[in-house]
């Protein structure tokens, strides 16, 4: 080809590998503070603080008043509070879907809008310290699916996943897992 061998098809070609480069190197970048409290933030350092520790657990399942309790040493911390990363709401398209309520140690932030799956999240902390979280979530209000979700986590001592799901056509489901974290 002739346009690489003349010397104003050179400029072009590093004029074009320079902006690809670039654009490589950036990526999606968001050197933004969340705007939320970093709920996934917090639970992958509580998963790595714990994982440090490997404290011994006393967990409690229990799905439709069947329960089973047995005392183990959880080997994946990140999958064990999964569903507390995934109730982040630092996500682009919410910054201004929650309303910040902080009343004396007591932070909430309150879905605006009822189509949102996380509804709400609760915040108590003392001396910048956080004494316990509760979350709460919900599926997406249709006919053939309810879910209703409730989170709580109480740092070195408590964690419980309470789930409420009512499929049509197969019925009620009610979920429990609490896991005692011994000190």
């Amino acid at each position: 080809m002739y346009w690489y061998r003349s010397p104003l098809g050179c400029v072009w070609l590093c004029c074009i590998a320079w902006a690809l480069l670039q654009g490589c190197e950036r990526g999606p970048q968001s050197h933004t503070s969340p705007k939320y409290f970093d709920v996934e933030g917090y639970f992958k350092a509580e998963s790595a603080r714990l994982a440090a520790i490997n404290p011994m657990v006393t967990k409690t399942a229990t799905h439709n008043g069947v329960t089973e309790t047995q005392k183990l040493k959880i080997a994946n911390w990140a999958e064990e509070f999964a569903l507390f990363k995934d109730a982040d709401i630092n996500k682009p398209a919410w910054t201004n879907s929650y309303k910040v309520i902080n009343e004396g140690g007591l932070l909430i932030y309150r879905a605006k809008e009822d189509q949102l799956q996380v509804h709400e999240i609760l915040i108590k902390s003392e001396q910048q310290k956080i004494k316990w979280i509760l979350i709460y979530t919900r599926a997406p209000k249709n006919i053939l699916y309810k879910s209703y979700t409730k989170l709580s986590y109480f740092p070195d001592s408590l964690y419980m996943i309470e789930m409420d799901q009512n499929v049509r056509l197969l019925g009620a489901n009610t979920y429990k897992i609490k896991g005692l974290i011994a000190k």
